[in-house]
């Protein structure tokens, strides 16, 4: 709050409190008495205007109802002290009292005074007619206060006799009560009921012994309150009614109280605040502001009665002592706050809103006597200017400011330092109700009439001769001026009658006048008044150009309208605000749409309480406080532009986007679009810049949605010249088409709309446009308006547009043809078989025959449907129709083309009912029906073989039903069976081979399909037939293996032997059961009957039972066996698929099963190079063999004789010499064959034991490169046992090798290729190699450690 003028110390001539009272109604006097008994009279701005000297000290002050007079009583004197504020006069009237007067009230109705004595006594004076009424013995001693009611015109005084009294205007009492101590702060109001009734001063309130409050109803005297309060808050000092019955009172020790005077809560606290800590002086509340104020301390605290725990401010009185009272205007506007030494300080709590912009400069009143001006928007210092009197308007130009009151201006240079000089001032023949200012010029309006006049004459004198001043309107006729404006170029005034009128200001001449039949309110063009906005006395908002009187309704106005500001930004030149009490209301006005130019409403914000829009600037709305202050708020509509509490930007959300699209704030609506990612929101844009004919903008977005259609759609309307052809090619897009035709027929190009209504298939639209626009598309529109008639099935209106299609012409044949084939469909459907029969005959299309020949067969039109049909070669509809007609002989024929299953069948049933069953079979055969083929091949051909082969060709299982009940009746029960299995008719097929002894045929049949339980069954029935074989056989497969081994156990191994073991070892395996595989085990080797089985079989049990290390051992005895037997390939075989077998299982080899295997192994080479004539390596070879000869047992003497014979030819005499010796031996000599033994004793009787054999050749050890022997396979320097060579038997080196690709055996690469390339299998798997297929082994590490 703001200080506005202090009375100097002692005014009064004392330090004693002062006593004080503000004029009613306007406020603009303060009356003060105290210490020196005089009255004096201030200003608002703290000037004396008037002084009376009382004889006594004054003990009465107060204004009448209308703030005309003062009236002032003393001690000490009779008279009543009266000052005339109109008049500016003193009088003195004589009361007529004998004693002191103490008390004085002024009616609030009327101008009835009444004056208390110390004696009790009531003077009534009647300020009016001048009459004195006195009442004596009103009360028995001094009255100490009272007041008049509001509405009744009653006056209540109160006594220290404790009584208080109500009286009428004659001083007749019509209540009066006691109470319990001294009474003070007597006040009338009105307590409100729960039901509505008119209002009444029915309340008397009463403060009783500083410590209560008594609360009395008048209508109900016996029911009166007496609220206490709690002892800590102290004396009551005072109290004020406000609102809807409450009561603030303040006490003493600085506590303030809100309570509640409701009927059913009489006395409650509302509210409670300490605001001071030492005392509280008294409250005060201003019902204009809705505020409260308090005082004491040294503090004044001022609340909001809408929300009392907020402090709106505080005023510290440092310097002070104390402070004693305080009191408000009637206005709010100034607060009067006293203190205990004698002063008086006013401050200013509510200015009078004046304001004016000019752009986006605002000036406002700061202080009584005070103007600002500043442009914060261009970076302006603000501009402070002293004014003469307190204004009633202001107003605001480029480089003047003007202010004002009644019918006189005073005109301010303003310029841009801190300086505001006066240059004039001007009387105007009314009261100025509106002023407005351009560089140049103002323009006052004033008792219906507007005066333009120069601001500065003598600066623009040479310029402007004759247009110095003028005076609107030029005619009475014209009616009254309701509002005026001026811009830089025109002055607007509206009138009475509905006109709006434009003055050019340069031509000095009115330009243009819009006649609106309504009264105008008020007008508010935009910055170069090509705009205006006005509201018209109806309350209707309207925007009018007047470049063309085009006018535009404002939608959604508010009841009331309090101003209107257009934005001041250059890029949202299209946007205003209304605004009215509560609400700021943001409209854009938008001067290019589909709908043409309108005005939409865009948001709505809340207006701070008690603040008045000044100026809109980019979504900020400045706003003038009633402080003498500006705020700025950002409308909800902009709220796209708050900033987060580090003055950055914030995301923007759906409603930001919204509110973007709203005001065409596109860079920022993309923006959201971006923050919030969604396709929805960038359709959404689009369609706003479709709407806004913003072209390159919607490209824009609609590339960002790669709609390719849309983007290249719109990149051919760049170029569009034709507003009207671009908005409703716009329209059409977006689904607008009424408006879209509409803008079209507008354009240049008119035949769009027509193109329009004919993609759009509005046919009947479209021949309209067409006959206008282009008669040359009748027939064409025609047809397709045919067609979609007869699709709705409207066939009468479509053969007459399919008629009147119909051109005729060669260049149109194709045309003409769907015209005549529309006629052919429609003729039929409208009944006119013959002549649609015979239009389709003739058109070329298949098509067409075959849409005529369905509508002839919904009409059971067959024969006509039918041929239809056979001429369009759809032959399956053909004979489908023939068929419905009972035309076999027609469907006989068609029958080879026909390709429908169902046809065939339907001539089948036919055929099949005329008993001509061998064609009824054929075609049920075509047909698929195969059940239907088997049952006639049986029951009509007696043909069984054939009705078999179609049931194992089909599966079919009602056909092999079918075929089994044949075979039963035959006597066939093992077909029989096997037909009943086919149909899934196993129990059957069961108890049939039970029955007639066929289970095994069953069995068979069954096979892999059959059930757990078909098995077990079959298996209990071989146990019970003492079928051993067969029961554990399916004993197995039934997962029951104990079972199934001890029938296996004791079947008779004499015919079956293999068999049944192969079927034991299985078992096992399957079981993986240690009992079950001791108890196998014991029996193949004789535990049972003494006599042992063949190993082999103990080797595959081992072998299914992933036993490796047994089976191993196993197959070494058997080797030995087969050995011993002479079975060398068997025994290498074995040898072989055992070592392989633990290879893969990555177990550990024998070093026996090797050793025996690199034995059998050299043997088998033997022959191969001995035919190959390899006598050295066949030599060492047999040597190696030799060497273990009695691994040999049944071919010593054989083996001998050729290893003596190799030897000898390869030049190994020492060996040669050795064995020949050993042959003759007495048990080896009789066995020898005749033709060698001579030679042989030869070889021993002419090589002695001393000679030599010829050295072998060698090559370096694979593992330490020692030089080793070929034959040599064990390295006598590293003691490997190092890998043979397949081939040869050699022990292989680092190079040269290679693999079998079956076995992976290692060989010497040459030596294998040769091998291959003569037998074509490996020496050692026998198995098939291709040459081609051999690989040089590059890393020989590899082979060395899988050995």
């Amino acid at each position: 709050m703001k200080l506005v003028f202090k009375l100097k110390d002692r005014v009064h001539g004392g330090d004693t409190p002062l006593k004080f009272c503000w004029q009613s109604v306007l406020g603009n006097y303060l009356a003060t008495t105290g210490h020196d008994n005089a009255v004096r009279v201030w200003d608002r701005h703290g000037q004396l205007v008037e002084e009376m000297q009382l004889p006594g000290n004054c003990t009465g002050m107060e204004w009448d109802m209308d703030g005309d007079i003062l009236c002032a009583v003393c001690e000490k004197s009779s008279n009543l002290f009266l000052w005339d504020s109109t008049q500016k006069k003193t009088l003195k009237i004589d009361s007529g009292a004998k004693d002191a007067h103490t008390f004085l009230a002024w009616s609030k109705v009327g101008f009835h005074l009444a004056i208390g004595t110390a004696k009790g006594n009531l003077i009534l004076y009647d300020h009016k007619v001048g009459r004195k009424v006195p009442i004596l013995g009103k009360h028995n001693k001094k009255i100490l206060c009272g007041q008049w009611s509001a509405i009744q015109n009653c006056v209540g005084l109160a006594s220290e006799d404790r009584a208080v009294t109500i009286s009428d205007i004659s001083g007749k009492t019509l209540q009066q009560f006691a109470v319990n101590d001294t009474p003070s702060l007597l006040k009338f109001s009105e307590m409100k009921g729960n039901a509505k009734t008119r209002p009444v001063d029915n309340t008397v309130s009463i403060v009783v012994g500083k410590k209560t409050l008594f609360i009395y109803k008048l209508q109900d005297p016996d029911g009166p309150a007496q609220l206490a309060f709690q002892p800590k808050y102290g004396r009551i000092e005072q109290y004020c009614w406000y609102g809807d019955n409450y009561i603030m009172i303040g006490f003493s020790h600085g506590h303030m109280v809100s309570i509640s005077i409701h009927p059913e809560e009489v006395g409650r606290e509302i509210f409670h605040v300490r605001n001071h800590q030492d005392y509280l002086a008294s409250i005060a509340i201003s019902h204009s502001l809705n505020y409260a104020a308090t005082c004491g301390d040294n503090s004044v605290h001022v609340h909001d009665l809408q929300k009392l725990e907020e402090v709106t401010a505080i005023i510290d009185f440092t310097d002070e002592k104390g402070l004693k009272d305080l009191a408000w205007t009637n206005d709010g506007q100034l607060l009067a706050v006293s203190t205990t030494r004698g002063k008086l300080l006013t401050y200013l709590t509510k200015l009078p809103m004046l304001g004016d912009t000019c752009g986006t400069r605002i000036a406002y009143l700061t202080s009584l006597l005070e103007v600002t001006v500043f442009n914060s928007i261009e970076g302006e210092l603000p501009i402070t200017k002293t004014i003469d009197v307190e204004p009633s308007f202001v107003a605001c130009g480029p480089y003047h400011l003007a202010v004002g009151m009644n019918n006189r201006a005073w005109f301010y240079y303003v310029a841009d330092d801190k300086n505001a000089e006066k240059t004039r001032d001007r009387e105007y023949l009314g009261t100025i109700q509106k002023m407005s200012l351009n560089a140049d010029y103002a323009a006052v309006m004033f008792d219906g009439k507007v005066q333009l006049h120069m601001i500065d004459q003598g600066v623009h004198e040479a310029l402007v001769e004759g247009k110095e001043a003028k005076l609107f309107p030029d005619r009475e006729d014209e009616g009254a001026v309701t509002c005026s404006t001026i811009t830089n170029d025109f002055l607007i005034y509206g009138t009475e009658s509905g006109n709006i009128c434009y003055f050019f200001i340069e031509d000095w001449a009115e330009v243009n006048v819009y006649r609106h039949g309504v009264g105008i309110r008020s007008i508010y063009p935009n910055d170069c008044g090509s705009h205006t906005a006005f509201i018209d006395e109806k309350g209707d908002g309207v925007i009018y150009n007047p470049v063309d009187d085009s006018v535009y309704t404002i939608p959604d106005m508010p009841a009331s309208v309090n101003g209107l500001l257009w934005e001041t930004n250059v890029f949202d030149k299209d946007v205003f605000v209304l605004y009215d009490d509560e609400v700021v209301y943001t409209y854009v006005f938008h001067r290019e749409s589909l709908e043409g130019s309108l005005v939409t409403l865009a948001g709505k914000t809340r207006l701070p309480f008690s603040q008045r829009p000044l100026l809109l600037n980019n979504g900020i709305l400045t706003l003038q406080t009633t402080s003498g202050k500006t705020n700025s708020i950002l409308l909800e509509s902009h709220c796209f532009l708050a900033l987060d509490d580090h003055g950055q930007s914030i995301a923007l959300d759906e409603n930001a986007f919204q509110c973007a699209v709203a005001l065409k704030r596109w860079k920022e609506a993309w923006t959201a679009c971006v923050d919030l990612n969604s396709i929805e929101y960038w359709e959404k844009l689009g369609e706003a810049a479709l709407i806004s004919l913003d072209v390159d903008l919607a490209i824009r977005v609609y590339r960002q949605l790669q709609d390719a259609g849309m983007v290249l759609s719109l990149e051919r309307l760049r170029d569009v010249e034709d507003r009207n052809l671009l908005a409703g090619t716009i329209a059409s897009y977006i689904g607008q088409f009424d408006r879209a035709q509409e803008l079209l027929l507008s354009s240049t190009n008119p035949v769009a709309a027509l193109d329009l209504r004919r993609d759009l298939m509005h046919w009947d639209t479209a021949l309209q446009l067409a006959s206008r626009l282009d008669p040359q598309q009748i027939p064409f529109i025609a047809k397709e308006y045919g067609q979609q008639l007869e699709f709705t099935g409207n066939y009468s209106a479509a053969y007459q547009h399919f008629e009147k299609g119909l051109i005729r012409e060669p260049e149109h044949l194709e045309h003409d043809e769907t015209c005549a084939a529309g006629l052919a469909r429609t003729s039929l459907r409208l009944g006119n078989i013959r002549r649609g029969v015979e239009i389709a005959i003739k058109h070329p299309s298949r098509q067409l025959k075959k849409e005529c020949g369905a509508i002839l067969e919904n009409m059971r039109q067959f024969a006509e449907s039918a041929a239809l049909y056979e001429r369009s070669q759809y032959f399956d509809k053909a004979a489908a129709v023939y068929i419905r007609g009972k035309n076999w002989n027609k469907v006989g024929e068609l029958l080879p083309k026909v390709t429908s299953i169902k046809i065939h069948l339907q001539f089948a049933k036919a055929k099949e009912a005329d008993k001509k069953y061998a064609e009824a079979a054929d075609a049920y055969h075509d047909a698929k029906e195969y059940d239907s083929e088997i049952r006639v091949a049986l029951d009509h051909l007696r043909d069984p073989e054939r009705a078999v082969n179609i049931v194992k060709a089909t599966g079919s299982t009602e056909g092999a039903k079918m075929v089994a009940n044949f075979f039963i009746k035959l006597g066939d029960y093992g077909s029989a069976i096997q037909f009943l299995v086919l149909s899934k008719c196993n129990d059957d097929a069961f108890h049939m081979a039970k029955k007639h002894g066929q289970m095994e045929v069953y069995a068979e049949i069954v096979g892999e399909n059959a059930t757990a339980e078909d098995l077990m069954s079959i298996a209990l029935y071989f146990e019970n037939e003492k079928n051993h074989l067969m029961a554990g056989r399916f004993f197995t497969r039934c997962a029951k293996y104990a079972k199934a081994l001890n029938h296996f156990l004791r079947c008779s191994l004499n015919e079956d032997g293999d068999e049944v073991l192969q079927l034991a070892v299985e078992t096992v395996a399957a079981a993986q059961d240690i009992q079950l595989t001791r108890q196998l085990s014991d029996f193949l080797l004789g535990e049972h009957d003494g006599v042992p089985k063949d190993a082999n079989y103990l080797f595959k049990m081992y072998m299914a039972l992933g036993q490796y290390g047994e089976a191993a051992h196993t197959a070494i005895i058997i080797s030995k066996e087969e050995q011993n037997n002479g079975n060398y390939r068997v025994a290498h075989d074995l040898l072989f698929s055992m070592m392989r077998e633990l290879k893969d299982r990555q177990i550990k080899i024998p070093s026996e099963m090797e050793t025996n295997l690199m034995i059998l192994h050299s043997y088998i080479l033997v022959k191969y190079h001995v035919r190959r004539a390899n006598h050295a390596c066949a030599a060492r070879l047999l040597v190696r063999v030799a060497e273990n000869i009695s691994k040999f047992p049944v071919h010593i003497v054989q083996i001998l004789t050729s290893t003596v014979i190799e030897c000898h030819k390869s030049r190994l005499k020492h060996s040669s010499f050795s064995y020949a010796a050993m042959l003759m031996r007495p048990e080896y000599r009789n066995k020898m064959d005749a033709k060698y033994k001579k030679k042989i004793e030869q070889i021993v009787r002419k090589t002695g034991a001393k000679s030599e054999d010829e050295e072998d050749t060698s090559s370096p050890c694979p593992y330490c490169d020692f030089d080793l022997t070929d034959s040599e396979l064990v390295c006598s320097s590293c003691r490997n046992n190092v890998p043979y060579c397949v081939a040869t038997g050699r022990h292989i080196s680092k190079t040269g090798l290679t693999t079998c690709p079956v076995c992976a055996f290692p060989a010497i690469y040459s030596e294998f290729q040769t091998f291959v390339e003569q037998d074509g299998v490996c020496p050692m798997c026998s198995g098939k190699v291709n040459p081609d297929d051999l690989l040089r082994v590059k890393n020989v590490a590899n082979i060395l450690s899988a050995n």
